[in-house]
């Protein structure tokens, strides 16, 4: 399977074992959503459980607090994670504070899956990697696969957790793995033991890394696209990295990170949100505060620019391999 392909099978097995389960959004039940991903739920499932929504993303955020609270478990598509604003009120206010202010009375037990990154073309209103808004939420869970085989399960552990959860969908690589090289052909995912995806029921536990490379010199971390852009890089630069794929930033495995950088002694995060306050500012922290007497150099960040999302210098702002080659010529050089 594909990402798509994989993200629909969730989809189709939990609907299968739950009746409580319902998705909407913007095209997600006739048309299938802009990317596919609900294709053929409407059809199997009927139009009470499978439902086109307005285009009203603070509306649909705020009608699955309603059914979540009253027992059904929405699975709600924002479109594309730049118009995930809308919303954010209803998210930061009611869906993360609900067990809360309720002595954990209600439970809030709901998906928000949204498509959400760069390196499609898609301009400053269709690339944004807004992941660090919902980390600093108390209350909410954040998942980002890199995979088909990690979309499927984490989608399932998180329609099957109790809390609410954003899944990010890292749309560059919905069809194949993506190494930072624009131009260059792209690969499918056929060609990836990752696109070997069980058709029935799995989970990938919530909050548990995964160490794509072992290495000893240097500890990489990175999530969703990135993952891929990094393994390229270090297997270009022919340094014997660590690269975790964090998988989810909340809860974040930080026993696995902190494990692998007391190894290695150095340490590289990279993403393509914006530098300033993005994830990879608290993973330094915590690195630092952690880690602060392992470190041979201090922890580099390769990032997006502190700018809109620019079209015309797509790849310039993209974190690809040449951006990570200068900042691996500093952590190494230290």
């Amino acid at each position: 399977m594909n990402m798509i392909q994989a993200i629909n099978s969730a989809h189709k097995v939990m609907m299968r074992e739950d009746e409580d389960i319902v998705v909407f959004g913007e095209d997600v039940g006739y048309f299938g959503g802009v990317f596919r991903a609900t294709e053929g739920l409407q059809k199997e499932f009927g139009k009470t459980r499978c439902f086109d929504a307005p285009i009203s993303e603070n509306g649909i955020a705020a009608v699955a607090v309603g059914m979540a609270a009253y027992g059904l478990k929405p699975v709600i598509e924002i479109q594309f994670a730049d118009y995930i604003y809308p919303a954010y009120d209803q998210i930061v206010s009611e869906i993360a504070k609900m067990r809360y202010r309720t002595a954990a009375e209600w439970t809030m037990p709901m998906v928000i899956r949204s498509p959400y990154g760069g390196g499609i073309y898609g301009g400053q209103t269709h690339s944004q990697s807004p992941e660090s808004l919902f980390t600093h939420i108390a209350g909410l869970k954040v998942v980002i696969p890199s995979n088909p085989y990690d979309a499927k399960g984490l989608l399932i552990a998180a329609i099957e957790d109790p809390d609410p959860v954003v899944f990010f969908e890292p749309k560059r690589i919905y069809n194949g793995p993506f190494d930072g090289h624009h131009d260059r052909p792209v690969q499918p995912w056929t060609k990836r033991a990752e696109a070997e995806v069980p058709e029935g029921h799995f989970t990938v536990p919530l909050g548990k890394a995964n160490i794509v490379r072992e290495g000893e010199a240097l500890t990489v971390l990175a999530y969703g696209t990135m993952v891929h852009v990094a393994l390229a890089a270090m297997e270009e630069a022919g340094i014997d990295a660590e690269v975790i794929d964090l998988r989810t930033l909340v809860p974040l495995d930080i026993e696995a990170i902190e494990q692998s950088v007391k190894k290695t002694g150095r340490c590289l995060i990279v993403h393509e949100a914006p530098r300033t306050s993005g994830f990879g500012a608290e993973l330094s922290a915590l690195v630092t505060e952690r880690c602060f007497y392992h470190l041979e150099a201090p922890v580099e960040r390769v990032t997006g620019w502190d700018t809109p999302y620019p079209h015309s210098y797509e790849w310039t702002y993209f974190p690809g391999p040449a951006r990570i080659k200068k900042a691996l010529d500093k952590v190494m050089a230290d």
